[in-house]
C-alpha cells in the first residue's frame, strides 16, 4: 500500500522581550542558575503577575508578519499539570481564545511549485523552568533553574498541511526568515529560541482520514526535523502494513542513531481560564499601529533588488533571506558599490569569512564603509582580486583603512606597462614550449603564461594589462 503523511507541527518561540511575560525579572538565557527570579516566577503566595506590554507588542508584530488576524479579544488560561519544571502547577498559556488566527508561509516543493502551509492560530504562554539532571556520584539528580521559567513564549500552530520532510523543513526557514525581519526573536533551533514539536500520522494515499498521530521532540537543528519526520513516517507506514495499530504518545528524536525512542503517553490535562490575567482587548487603533510598524518583508524586498539592482530572483532570494545579509547589501551600493559586484563579494567571501570566523555579520570590524573602501581600490585597479581577498582578512584583524593596509603591507598593483612588458619578456624566454603550445591554437596555454607572469610579479601585476600585452606580444 501507498501511504502518504499528514504533518502539523508546534512551534515555540521565545520572544527577545527584555522582562518575562508576567514579572519585571530580566529574560537572559544563559545568566547563572537561579538568577532572575522573584516571587512571581516561583509563584510564592501572594504574587500577582503583570502582563507585559513588550510581549504583547512583540507578539503582535510576528503574528502580523505571518499574514496572521490579531484577535480582538484573547485570554489566558491554567494549563495544569504537575511537574518539577511548573512552580504553580500549572502554565499561563492562551489555549481557547489564541492572540491570532490564520495566516501561512508560501514555501516551494519538491517539484518547484508554490505550496501555501496554511496556520491554524498562534498563542502567547510563559515558558516553565529548565531542569538539569546531573550525577552525584552515581547517583543521578535533577536540578532546577527557575531563570527561563516566565519567559515570554508564541506558539505557533500549523494546520496539517505538510505530508513530506521537506515541506517542514522549507516551513521553518522561511517562518525563521520572517520572525527575524520583524524583530520578535532569532528563531534558533541551536540556543533554544526556536523549538520545534511535529505530529505526525500517515494514511493510504488519495484518502482524507484523519488517523492517530505521533508527536516527536528533541529536535535542535532544521536538519534533524526533516530525518525525524522521515523516519517516523518509515516507522508507522511499516507498522500499519504489518497490521500494527499506531498508538498516540510522545517520541524523542535521538540525533547520534537517528531514530525515534518512545518517551512517554500523549494526554491533555484540564485547561480552565485564569482568573488573575485580565482578557486582552485590542483596539482597531492598536493593530493598525503595529501594521504600520511592519518592516518591508522578504518577498517584497526581493522582489524590489530584481527591480532596482537588475539582480536574478535567485540572488535576490539569497540576499533577501537575512535581513542583515540584505541590509549590508543596500548599505555597499549606497557607498557607490555596483550591486553585482556587492553580491558577489558578499556571497563568496564576507559571509563565508565571516562563518569560518564564527561572527555575526553585523559584530565583526568589517563593515560595509570599510568593505566598500576596499573594493572601490580594486574597481579603480589600485589592487587586483587577489590583494583584496587579502586585505579583507586583515579587516577582520585591524582597525585600520584598507588603503593603509595596501600601503603598509605592499599590496598596490603593478600597471606599468614598461614594469610588465620586462617581466613578460622573461617569462616568454622560459616558457618557449607554452608559447608554441598557443602558436599551435591551445588557447589554455594563455592562461598559463598569464599565471606565470603573476607568478613573478608576487601576485601584484595588473592581470588585465598582461592579457592584453602577452596577445599583442604573441601575435
Amino acid at each position: 500500500m501507498d501511504f502518504e503523511a499528514v504533518i502539523g507541527l508546534e512551534i515555540h518561540i521565545e520572544l527577545n522581550c527584555k522582562t518575562k511575560m508576567f514579572c519585571d525579572c530580566p529574560n537572559r538565557p544563559g545568566d547563572d542558575p537561579n538568577l532572575n527570579t522573584c516571587p512571581t516566577c516561583l509563584w510564592l503566595p501572594g504574587a500577582i503577575p503583570r502582563f507585559s506590554a513588550e510581549a504583547l507588542e512583540k507578539a503582535s508584530l510576528l503574528c502580523l508578519g505571518l499574514g496572521a488576524e490579531l484577535q480582538p479579544q484573547s485570554a489566558f488560561d491554567q494549563k495544569v499539570y504537575y511537574y518539577p519544571d511548573l512552580p504553580k502547577g500549572y502554565q499561563l498559556s492562551q489555549a481557547h481564545r489564541p492572540l491570532s488566527r490564520g495566516g501561512g508561509i508560501d514555501i516551494t516543493d519538491e517539484d518547484g511549485n508554490l505550496k501555501r502551509l496554511r496556520i491554524h492560530h498562534i498563542h502567547m504562554e510563559e515558558d516553565v523552568a529548565k531542569l538539569v539532571h546531573e550525577l552525584e556520584g552515581r547517583v543521578p539528580i535533577s536540578l532546577v533553574d527557575f531563570n527561563r521559567a516566565g519567559s515570554p513564549l508564541v506558539e505557533i500552530v500549523t494546520e496539517p498541511d505538510l505530508r513530506t520532510p521537506h515541506h517542514a523543513m522549507e516551513f521553518l526557514k522561511a517562518l525563521r526568515t520572517q520572525v527575524r525581519y520583524v524583530g520578535s526573536s532569532e528563531c534558533s533551533m541551536e540556543n533554544g529560541s526556536m523549538r520545534v514539536d511535529a505530529n505526525i500520522s500517515v494514511r493510504p494515499r488519495g484518502t482524507s482520514q484523519m488517523n492517530t498521530k505521533v508527536e516527536v521532540k528533541n529536535m535542535n537543528s532544521v536538519r534533524h526535523v526533516g530525518d525525524a519526520i522521515a523516519y517516523e513516517i518509515s516507522r508507522q507506514s511499516q507498522a500499519v502494513q504489518a497490521g500494527e495499530a499506531v498508538v498516540l504518545h510522545t517520541r524523542l528524536w535521538d540525533p547520534d542513531k537517528k531514530v525515534t525512542l518512545p518517551m512517554r503517553g500523549k494526554f491533555e490535562g484540564p485547561c480552565v481560564p485564569d482568573p488573575m490575567v485580565p482578557v486582552i482587548e485590542l483596539s482597531p487603533a492598536f493593530i493598525e499601529e503595529m501594521r504600520s510598524r511592519l518592516p518591508e518583508m522578504p518577498a517584497a524586498r526581493a522582489e524590489r533588488f530584481v527591480n532596482d539592482y537588475r539582480l536574478t530572483g535567485e540572488e535576490a532570494a539569497f540576499l533577501s533571506a537575512d535581513p542583515d545579509v540584505a541590509g549590508f547589501f543596500e548599505a555597499l551600493v549606497k557607498k557607490g558599490v555596483a550591486p553585482r559586484t556587492a553580491m558577489h563579494w558578499l556571497a563568496t567571501q564576507l559571509i563565508p569569512a565571516v562563518k569560518e570566523r564564527r561572527l555575526e555579520l553585523g559584530a565583526s570590524r568589517v563593515t560595509p564603509e570599510r568593505l566598500a573602501a576596499l573594493l572601490a581600490l580594486l574597481a579603480k585597479d589600485e589592487i587586483n582580486a587577489n590583494a583584496a581577498r587579502e586585505v579583507l582578512a586583515h579587516l577582520f584583524e585591524s582597525d585600520e583603512t584598507p588603503e593603509a593596509i595596501v600601503n603598509a603591507r605592499g599590496f598596490r598593483q603593478v600597471s606599468d606597462a614598461g614594469a610588465l612588458a620586462a617581466m613578460i619578456d622573461r617569462v616568454l624566454a622560459a616558457q618557449s614550449a607554452a608559447v608554441a603550445d598557443f602558436r599551435a591554437g591551445q588557447g589554455k596555454a594563455l592562461g598559463f603564461l598569464i599565471g606565470q607572469v603573476m607568478q613573478s610579479s608576487g601576485g601584484k601585476a595588473n592581470p588585465k594589462i598582461i592579457r592584453e600585452l602577452l596577445t599583442k606580444k604573441l601575435g
